[in-house]
């Protein structure tokens, strides 16, 4: 069974329902165990323990929101070596800006993590198109698990 993790920061609930859309997705296939956990509560052992990952936050100021910094800063060095090639997706929410985004794929590259679709950008809370794009990213994260 393939287990996906989905780590996300939300503060107005846009994120939260990205994450919701792309868990969907992952949960579209067959034989896939999805957990959402929001990246303050999220830890080592959640990353360690998932075969594939999705990585979500609002953009604050064209950088990735505290509390997935905070995700990153608390699991890098414990799961160091051990992550290396594991499928990633990135979504970020904004305003706007959208270029958290780099900030998230930087972070996401030193942890050698696999990005294996593009990283899908939403503006404000998702309309019916960035959910069936949500929904895609999902599935392709657990068909590469």
């Amino acid at each position: 069974m393939a287990k996906v993790l989905v780590v996300y920061h939300s503060q107005g609930g846009n994120t939260k329902a990205a994450a919701e859309a792309l868990a969907k997705g992952a949960r579209s296939v067959a034989g896939t165990e999805v957990t959402i956990k929001e990246a303050l509560k999220a830890d080592a052992k959640d990353l360690l323990e998932c075969d594939g990952v999705a990585l979500g936050t609002p953009d604050y100021f064209s950088y990735m929101a505290g509390g997935l910094k905070d995700f990153f800063d608390r699991t890098f060095y414990p799961t160091q070596g051990e992550v290396t090639d594991k499928p990633c997706v990135i979504f970020v929410t904004h305003g706007g800006g959208g270029r958290a985004v780099d900030s998230v794929k930087k972070i996401a590259a030193s942890f050698k993590l696999k990005e294996i679709v593009e990283p899908v950008l939403v503006r404000g809370k998702p309309d019916a198109a960035a959910e069936e794009k949500l929904v895609s990213a999902g599935n392709a994260l657990a068909e590469a698990c």
